[in-house]
C-alpha cells in the first residue's frame, strides 16, 4: 500500500449516552480520492472533526500526515467545513489570497495563485467583485478554492457538492481530479452517489456511527448481485432452472410483468436470452445492469437508507 496520510484506529466519540462514532478504523493512502458516505446523522462530519482535532475522540488514536495532531500539520491540510461562509465585503481574489497566507504562503505568491485558480475554474470575470455580489454557487466555489489555494497535501471537503448546480458540480469534480493528479489526497463526504462513483478510488460507508464498508468501488459493487430486468407475461419461475439465477423479484415499476433477476458473478446474462428463446417465454424487455453505488448503499445500509433522499 502507498504511504498512509491518515490512519484511524478504533476511534470512538460519545456525547453522554449517545455514541456518534463507534470504533471507526481507516488507513487512507497517499494520492487517493476517498469518499465518506452515509445517511444524515451517520457520523461523517463528527469523524472529520475528530480528524482535524476540532473535537477530541473519546477513545482511539488518529495519525494525520505522520503526526498525532492535525494542529501540528495544519499548513499541510486544506479543509472545507459543512457550514460555509466568507467575508462578504472582501473582493473575491483577496479572500483566496488571505486564506492562502494564513496557511503560510507569501503575499505575492498567494495573490498570483488566487488569480490563477479563478481563471482556471471559471471565475476570472468575478475576481474584482465583492463576495456579497456572488450567487450561492459561485460563493461556494470561491470557498473551495480558498481551502486549497496553498496546495495542501491533504484536502478534506465536507459536503462540497451541496447547493451546487450541475455545471458547478462538474467544475468541482474537475478540481478534485486535478488535485489527485497532482499527488494530493482528497477526502470528501457526500450524499450524491454519482459523484462518489465517478471520483472515488475508495469509499467509507458509515451508518449509526459504525463502519459498514471500507474499500474500492469495485469491491463495494461486488457486495450486490448483478441484475437483469426482464418483462414477460409467461411463467417467470421457469428461469429458476438456470443455475446462475440467484434471485427473482418484482421491480418497482407499475408493470406486473416486470421482474428483476439477481445473477451470480460468473453467469453470462446472454444465457437468459437463449433460455427464454428455447422456452418461448416471449420477452418484451431485457436489460442487464451492473450494480450502482446507489444499490450498494441501499443494500448495506438497509432500513436507514429509507430515510435518505437520493439526489
Amino acid at each position: 500500500m502507498p504511504d498512509s496520510v491518515l490512519k484511524l484506529e478504533n476511534v470512538v466519540k460519545t456525547y453522554g449516552d449517545f455514541t456518534a462514532v463507534d470504533g471507526i478504523s481507516l488507513n487512507i493512502p497517499k494520492g487517493s480520492i476517498y469518499g465518506f458516505l452515509g445517511p444524515n446523522g451517520a457520523g461523517k462530519t463528527t469523524t472529520i472533526r475528530m480528524i482535524l482535532e476540532i473535537v477530541k475522540p473519546t477513545s482511539g488514536t488518529i495519525s494525520i500526515l505522520g503526526s498525532p495532531s492535525a494542529l501540528d500539520v495544519r499548513n499541510r491540510i486544506g479543509y472545507l467545513p459543512e457550514e460555509k461562509g466568507l467575508y462578504k465585503k472582501m473582493k473575491v481574489w483577496a479572500v483566496i489570497q488571505y486564506f492562502a497566507m494564513l496557511k503560510g504562503m507569501q503575499k505575492k505568491q498567494a495573490r498570483d495563485r488566487a488569480f490563477s485558480l479563478l481563471e482556471k475554474y471559471g471565475l476570472k470575470d468575478f475576481a474584482e467583485s465583492k463576495v456579497e455580489a456572488l450567487s450561492k454557487g459561485m460563493g461556494q466555489k470561491v470557498q473551495v478554492l480558498s481551502a486549497v489555494a496553498h496546495e495542501p497535501e491533504l484536502v478534506i471537503l465536507d459536503e462540497p457538492f451541496s447547493g451546487l448546480d450541475p455545471i458547478n458540480q462538474s467544475v468541482l469534480e474537475e478540481l478534485i481530479n486535478d488535485m489527485a493528479s497532482n499527488g494530493q489526497t482528497v477526502i470528501f463526504s457526500t450524499h450524491v452517489m454519482q459523484h462518489a462513483e465517478r471520483l472515488c478510488d475508495h469509499i467509507l460507508l458509515i451508518t449509526k456511527g459504525k463502519k459498514v464498508f471500507d474499500g474500492t468501488i469495485k469491491e463495494a459493487k461486488a457486495t450486490v448481485s448483478r441484475r437483469v430486468i426482464v418483462a414477460t407475461k409467461n411463467d417467470i419461475n421457469l428461469l429458476r432452472q438456470l443455475p446462475g439465477i440467484a434471485s427473482i423479484s418484482g421491480t418497482d415499476s407499475d408493470f406486473s410483468d416486470e421482474w428483476q433477476l439477481g445473477i451470480s458473478d460468473s453467469f453470462d446474462p446472454q444465457e437468459i436470452l437463449r433460455f427464454c428463446a428455447e422456452k418461448n417465454l416471449g420477452l418484451s424487455r431485457f436489460e442487464f445492469t451492473e450494480p450502482s453505488l446507489h444499490d450498494v448503499f441501499v443494500h448495506l445500509v438497509g432500513d436507514d437508507a429509507r430515510e435518505h433522499q437520493f439526489r
